[in-house]
């Protein structure tokens, strides 16, 4: 008796198993996002818990969605300083999202627009080259450096963001820089109450990169 229940035993044991792994849920691959910037996603003059790239991490938790939020961000920071950087940071957290918030200090500093869009593209390259999706977010610089070195910042983004493929968010500080109440007082850096209205700036376009 016991050598032809064995067989059954057996067949119905490897059924049990296959019934076990198939109804198992599937868990989502935790993602990776970068985030390289300067003092704006640094939280200059706040702590860092209070900026918007730890408010991202929060509502991601909150979502339940698997992103871990790594921020490499240095105040002052340029694209040519991100760019000795970025081949160690990608080697070390092979991130899967790169967001690139930089430039405003080569603006301010009144570097070349031509070195700091050659830069910023290859910021973008080798972010792409590590297999990870690249979002590119603008950046505004006072209009007291002249009309047409204000328009050549400006549009260096766009044109870098179309020729590497990558994402252009909306401006980081759209209805933040030009109302008084939500900047330091050195006028350039936003406050601690300004980091959820630049955090809903960039979700969208963050959300279309993690999907």
């Amino acid at each position: 008796m016991q050598r032809f229940l064995y067989p059954f035993l057996r067949y119905a044991a490897t059924l049990g198993l296959l019934a076990l792994f198939t109804s198992a849920p599937v868990l989502a691959m935790e993602q990776r996002l970068l985030v390289l910037g300067d003092s704006i996603s640094a939280a200059y003059g706040m702590s860092l818990q209070e900026g918007w790239v730890a408010k991202l991490g929060e509502q991601l938790t909150a979502r339940d969605q698997p992103v871990a939020v790594i921020n490499a961000s240095i105040s002052g920071e340029t694209t040519a300083g991100a760019l000795r950087r970025l081949p160690e940071l990608l080697s070390e957290h092979r991130p899967d999202v790169v967001l690139i918030e930089l430039g405003g200090n080569d603006g301010l500093r009144g570097f070349p627009v031509t070195e700091f869009r050659t830069n910023l593209a290859q910021l973008a390259t080798l972010s792409a080259d590590s297999g990870a999706r690249v979002i590119i977010v603008p950046m505004e610089i006072p209009p007291n450096y002249g009309a047409r070195y204000t328009a050549s910042f400006r549009e260096a983004f766009p044109e870098v963001a179309h020729e590497t493929n990558s994402l252009l968010s909306a401006f980081i500080l759209d209805g933040v820089a030009t109302d008084p109440g939500l900047m330091q007082a050195d006028g350039i850096h936003p406050t601690a109450d300004a980091q959820t209205a630049m955090l809903q700036n960039l979700l969208p376009t963050i959300e279309r990169a993690l999907q």
